[in-house]
Formats: C-alpha cells, structure tokens, sequence
C-alpha cells in the first residue's frame, strides 16, 4: 500500500496536546506533532483499524474467487482491477460483490476473476470522516499516550499508562487467530 499517512488532519490537534501538557511555549511543537502521529498509528494498530477515513489500495491474491480486505472498517470501493499477468482488466460493479461486517471487515467476491490470480482494489477506510467524528475516549487515549511519548523521549524505559488502553480497549478488533 503506498499512501500517505494522514492526508489531512490528525484525530487531535496540536493545540489539545499543548494545553493537556501544559506548555507554554512552542520550542518543542514539531517533536510534538511527530509524536501525535506516533501515538495515532499506536491507536490505530491497538484497535485493529483506521480512524479517520483516507484511501487505501491493495494488490491481493484471489482465492476462491474471494478477497478479504486487510485495512477497516471499510466505507466504499472506488476501483477493482484484475491482474492477469501482463493484462489489467477493470470490473465494474456488478462484476463483483462486497460484503461488509458490522465490525467494518471486508469480503470480496468476484463473479468470474478468469485467468486473474491477483486483484488490485482501491478503496476508503475509515470510522470517521474527521477528528472530531472519532470517538472522545479515543481522542483522549492518544493524546494521554503522546504524553507518554513526550516524557519518555529521554530514554525513560517505563510503560504507557493501562488508562489508554482501557481508553481503547471498546473500539479493539478482537479475533481468534487467523487474518483479521
């Protein structure tokens, strides 16, 4: 996948951080804004998706006629290409078919994928469309574990908090093994 981390803004802001560490100064504000992302991208491995909505695209193998997309919770394809080889084929909507859990997984059948042995998809994920539609507690989580980041950026070799992960804990994909 190759795309850009946060194409917009991040589920919290500068300003929030800045208040909630108390700074009055903005000597460290880009190590801060470095450590949002940071914290961001531990939220979003810890609860096993994306938070606000941005593109993804995949190359994946077809089996069975099926795919699971591996980014959630999905919100809309915008393009299904077989892959054939050298020759690239572009499905339209009614060549295949989507399936979205209520946990925002996403299986893809495809009616008939031929010689193709690959897919590439392109598609949106994401449980919010901008920071302030994600969750408070989440919010809140990554700004507690940007703080934690902030303090231990000396070499601090202690824990975050169990608070932030209570924080997350709600919004977790949970499976029993396999691919999520």
């Amino acid at each position: 996948m190759a795309e850009s981390l946060f194409p917009g803004e991040p589920p919290v802001s500068l300003d929030e951080v800045r208040a909630w560490l108390r700074l009055g100064t903005p000597a460290d504000d880009a190590v801060i804004e470095r450590l949002i992302d940071a914290a961001t991208n531990i939220c979003e491995a810890f609860i096993g998706g994306r938070l606000i909505m941005r593109a993804a695209e995949e190359v994946l193998p077809i089996a069975f006629g099926q795919v699971r997309l591996r980014v959630c919770p999905v919100v809309g394809v915008d393009a299904v290409t077989l892959l054939a080889g050298d020759s690239e084929t572009v499905l339209q909507e009614g060549d295949y078919r989507m399936a979205i859990a209520p946990d925002g997984g996403a299986r893809m059948t495809i009616a008939a994928p031929g010689d193709a042995k690959r897919v590439r998809v392109a598609y949106r994920a994401g449980m919010a469309g901008e920071a302030n539609g994600v969750p408070e507690a989440i919010r809140h989580g990554i700004i507690r574990m940007t703080q934690h980041l902030y303090l231990a950026r000396d070499g601090a070799g202690i824990a975050p908090p169990a608070a932030i992960a209570a924080l997350w804990q709600p919004w977790r994909r949970v499976t029993l093994g396999g691919e999520r």
